[in-house]
């Protein structure tokens, strides 16, 4: 991801201010609905992801979410909360869940910014990389279990296979 150069970023800066500016610069689709919020839109290699970010000035935090383009079918969603519960397992940063509302693989994180000198354009890109990277990471055993029919720990296995040597 190609990082912008601050060289001094005021402190008790608003975030979202940084990170319009770090969205435009790979020019994705965003949307700043207010001072607190601001949506975006990704392209992957397996889908487009929806990033929404959330600043609270009284906690002083960001929350994160990247949602996928993929729906979960009702009868599907025990396997695929198991299969988030193995993925969480294999994860440093963040966590996955389920949006009860639409149905939909989430990836959440929250940065918190108290003490600091405010969030740095650094830490914001690697916020949105390590979702991404995630997302696509983890989006094959999504597929495997909701429309290949696999378990949950075999479809994490099938994804997580790391290819050695060149064919």
């Amino acid at each position: 991801m190609p990082a912008l150069t601050e060289t001094a970023i005021p402190r008790n800066t608003n975030p979202l201010d940084l990170m319009e500016r770090i969205v435009g610069g790979y020019d994705w689709n965003f949307e700043r609905r207010n001072d607190s919020e601001m949506a975006a839109e990704a392209p992957g290699k397996w889908c487009d992801y929806g990033l929404f970010f959330c600043w609270s000035e009284e906690v002083n935090a960001m929350h994160f979410t990247c949602t996928f383009d993929l729906k979960v079918p009702a009868d599907q969603r025990r396997n695929l909360f198991e299969l988030l519960a193995l993925a969480n397992e294999r994860l440093w940063i963040g966590h996955f869940s389920m949006d009860p509302d639409h149905g939909t693989p989430v990836f959440r994180h929250a940065v918190l910014l108290r003490g600091s000198r405010g969030a740095s354009v650094e830490s914001l890109e690697d916020m949105i990389d390590i979702a991404l990277t995630e997302c696509e990471r983890f989006y094959p055993a999504f597929q495997f279990v909701l429309w290949g029919g696999k378990k949950p720990a075999d479809a994490l296995e099938a994804a997580m296979l790391d290819c050695v040597g060149m064919a």
